[in-house]
């Protein structure tokens, strides 16, 4: 399934898009975290009526996370373009859920700063909870893969060692447009994330070619934090990113930046200064 959240008629919802129509499932759970809490996805497939794509408002696929972990330096090409020293652990970073934007909606960038760089992931969001989750066993806690951007902005992230100051600006963290349920991505490895801005390529690289595999990340995690269904996981950037080219590239109002991953979907936002 490729499952959406939205506004219709200023409330909000979830469903499930087909084509250019979404079944909603709005009555029958408050939201996608609490359905994929209760585990009756399957259960609501088939029952609910339907309304036009074009009548709602994306929100990002999960609105509410309880958590927004991310993984810094997962590609090798980012590593080396960064200079980041190998190390035997996955380099983990937290976001906060106010700074999720949906698909169509503007990637804001702060008044403090112009250092606004993009960097295109793969996203994972957990269904099923758990603690100290075995390797072999951590796609089955997976409920489904999206497209995220984990616009960044530099000069803050860098004012010292922690990142976390530049990952956490509202409105920074393109997410969406659809979350697409995992048994319908056969094998995450065989996906590639692409970035572009202003429809130019600036990031490309297959999932496989991720330093720390997804369920490797899943057991890490879970070992010194539970995780619960709605959970997101941004698994990491490609190299290419705008603060090591020369010279920069930083996003700027008017531009359009676009994560493509064939299967999963097409995140596109506006950039946008704050209001």
């Amino acid at each position: 399934m490729r499952l959406i959240s939205f506004l219709h008629d200023g409330k909000s919802g979830f469903g499930a898009l087909s084509g250019d129509r979404i079944a909603d499932f709005s009555t029958q759970a408050p939201d996608l975290k609490s359905a994929l809490a209760a585990g009756i996805l399957a259960d609501l497939a088939g029952t609910a009526p339907t309304v036009p794509l074009s009548a709602v408002t994306l929100l990002p696929p999960i609105p509410n996370p309880g958590k927004i972990l991310c993984v810094g330096h997962n590609y090798e090409t980012h590593r080396q373009e960064t200079g980041r020293a190998k190390v035997a652990n996955p380099s983990i970073f937290t976001r906060f859920a106010d700074t999720l934007t949906a698909s169509g909606q503007p990637i804001l960038r702060p008044r403090h700063s112009t250092h606004l760089d993009f960097e295109g992931e793969l996203a994972v969001v957990i269904g099923r909870g758990g603690r100290d989750i075995a390797v072999a066993d951590a796609l089955s806690h997976v409920a489904g893969y999206a497209c995220f951007n984990d616009a960044s902005v530099r000069d803050w992230q860098w004012h010292t060692q922690q990142f976390t100051p530049g990952k956490n600006f509202p409105g920074t963290g393109g997410f969406g447009p659809v979350l697409v349920t995992a048994d319908d991505v056969p094998d995450y490895r065989a996906l590639t994330v692409t970035t572009r801005l202003n429809g130019q390529v600036v990031q490309s690289q297959p999932t496989a070619e991720m330093i720390f595999s997804i369920p490797t990340i899943i057991a890490y995690i879970s070992a010194f934090t539970p995780l619960s269904p709605g959970d997101v996981i941004a698994t990491g950037t490609p190299g290419g990113v705008g603060a090591k080219r020369e010279p920069p590239l930083w996003m700027k109002p008017g531009d359009v930046v676009e994560v493509d991953i064939p299967g999963i979907g097409l995140l596109s936002n506006p950039i946008a200064d704050v209001a």
